[in-house]
């Protein structure tokens, strides 16, 4: 996603052949979230609401710093919460809020309610393959995520950026306002293998029951017989993939 930043040598280390538009656009900014993996205690639900709440608001309520948090609801992390900062940049961990009491407020009203914290991650937006501008605005008006992660088989790593590549184009042809991101993730995962996030945003749950007519729209981009090219590869590039359904919590978080 950008020149100098770790998503690139974690790129160039693991996809050496993978030479795509993320390491070679030169801006010196960047869409990235801090997203924190956490198991609450259910016995225990109203008062951490209440003080993760209280917690968000008073000191991740605007700017890169802005907390969001999601119930997961479907895939193996069904029944844990994310609770994400962002957009950022990595710079911005030098600022972030630490003094003025929010560390002994975290630790002492949010810490006790959870049962563990799984994972840190950090996810890089591609801006040139995202179709993200819907989410513009302070309202959350996409509540629902659909995330779709990948773990890269390195044989054949040269074949990703194709393939999202097609993702993006086909999403961006298809009629009436389809918002989707991809992610790439900072840090080496080792045997986590979440390599990669494509996310698809929901107004609500019926709009999964509708027909985008990916495939038709694909057919027509890069030709009929192009879809089993595209299922093909996929099954080449990738040695794992899985499904998440986030949910916006209003109640949590900061915004």
């Amino acid at each position: 996603m950008l020149k100098k930043t770790i998503a690139s040598i974690w790129m160039l280390t693991i996809l050496s052949a993978f030479t795509i538009s993320v390491n070679a656009q030169e801006s010196d900014t960047y869409n990235m979230w801090e997203c924190i993996l956490l198991t609450p205690d259910y016995t225990q639900l109203p008062t951490l609401q209440k003080n993760m709440r209280e917690h968000n608001a008073k000191y991740h309520s605007e700017g890169p710093f802005n907390a969001t948090v999601y119930n997961i609801a479907s895939g193996p992390n069904a029944g844990k919460m994310v609770w994400q900062m962002g957009p950022m940049m990595m710079k911005h961990n030098d600022e972030r809020p630490a003094v003025g009491g929010h560390d002994e407020n975290w630790n002492t009203k949010v810490m006790p309610y959870i049962k563990k914290m799984h994972t840190i991650e950090y996810w890089t937006q591609d801006d040139d393959k995202s179709n993200t501008a819907l989410l513009a605005g302070p309202e959350v008006k996409y509540p629902i995520l659909f995330i779709r992660y990948f773990e890269i088989n390195s044989d054949n790593d040269f074949l990703v950026n194709q393939h999202f590549e097609e993702i993006s184009k086909t999403i961006k042809a298809l009629e009436g306002d389809n918002p989707w991101g991809l992610y790439y993730n900072e840090f080496i995962q080792g045997d986590l293998g979440r390599h990669i996030a494509g996310v698809n945003f929901y107004k609500n749950w019926a709009e999964m029951d509708e027909n985008r007519k990916f495939k038709e729209t694909h057919g027509k981009l890069f030709g009929e017989n192009a879809w089993d090219v595209f299922i093909d590869r996929a099954d080449a590039v990738f040695s794992n993939r899985w499904d998440e359904i986030w949910v916006y919590n209003k109640d949590m978080s900061g915004d």
